[in-house]
């Protein structure tokens, strides 16, 4: 079950032109299928993520001549808010307003809870959680003064439900829906919306690694791993895909997205619907 990029993701040209977008952990997978989006239709953008500083300007360059759109990069640590401000600093220089802000950057560690290492439970809540909490304080300024700004948080179909073994992801994620609710009641009468997407199993790199090596140590048929093991609540038992993220995020930015603010989308082939 190899996904295959969409031939044809809601990608409208132009419908973000003018527009700067901020977008957290944005330099693979989900982040940056809605980074590779936002250029898609026309908006500047500043990308966030850790990797060598080549790969990073290869990466920068590549979107910015694909898309003939203004780029810049962020090495900026989302566990560190004062690395937040400054990165948000940065944007603001750069482009003078932040119009779009995308809170995706996230970290994953599995254990039962009473074995739970606390470290990880920290940098899991700094990254997932409170890394969204200081974006978005730093960034309302930019929105409010332009009467215009939309939020959207990365969370979660663990924003909804739970699953075994996941404490601290789960929490966060449950907290980033609230988060969102909270920021699109105090910036109703603003022009701004904050929602939440909350996607099921979307299929990048680090999933494609998951399968393997759970088709290894157990000894299970690749598409067995898939359907039994990794989409086993999922009842459309199909990955959902980068692309269609950024098609989410594309149009939760968008002026037909204006009435809609507080809501936790979920994208999840059906998983939250039991």
């Amino acid at each position: 079950m190899r996904m295959t990029p969409m031939e044809n993701a809601y990608h409208p040209t132009g419908s973000l032109n003018g527009k700067t977008a901020l977008v957290t952990g944005s330099t693979s997978g989900i982040g940056l299928g809605i980074a590779r989006a936002f250029a898609a239709a026309g908006a500047r953008l500043v990308l966030n993520g850790l990797g060598p500083a080549d790969e990073m300007e290869h990466l920068r360059a590549k979107l910015e001549e694909e898309h003939g759109t203004h780029v810049i990069y962020s090495d900026a640590d989302m566990s560190n808010p004062a690395s937040i401000e400054r990165m948000v600093t940065e944007a603001r220089d750069a482009f003078g307003r932040i119009d779009i802000l995308v809170n995706n950057a996230g970290i994953q560690h599995v254990a039962p809870l009473e074995s739970f290492p606390v470290d990880k439970w920290d940098l899991i809540l700094a990254i997932n959680l409170s890394s969204a909490f200081h974006t978005t304080r730093l960034a309302l300024a930019s929105m409010r003064e332009n009467g215009w700004g939309r939020i959207i948080n990365v969370a979660s179909a663990h924003g909804l439900v739970a699953s075994p073994y996941k404490s601290a992801y789960v929490a966060a994620k449950h907290a980033i829906v609230g988060l969102t609710k909270v920021t699109a009641l105090e910036t109703a009468e603003q022009g701004i919306t904050c929602n939440a997407i909350c996607p099921g199993y979307v299929y990048t790199p680090l999933v494609e690694a998951q399968i393997e090596g759970q088709a290894k140590a157990h000894n299970l048929p690749r598409e067995r791993v898939v359907r039994d093991v990794l989409l086993a609540q999922q009842p459309n038992k199909t990955f959902a895909t980068v692309e269609q993220m950024g098609a989410i995020a594309v149009f939760l930015a968008s002026e037909g997205a204006a009435s809609i603010t507080g809501a936790a989308l979920a994208a999840d082939g059906g998983w939250t619907a039991h």
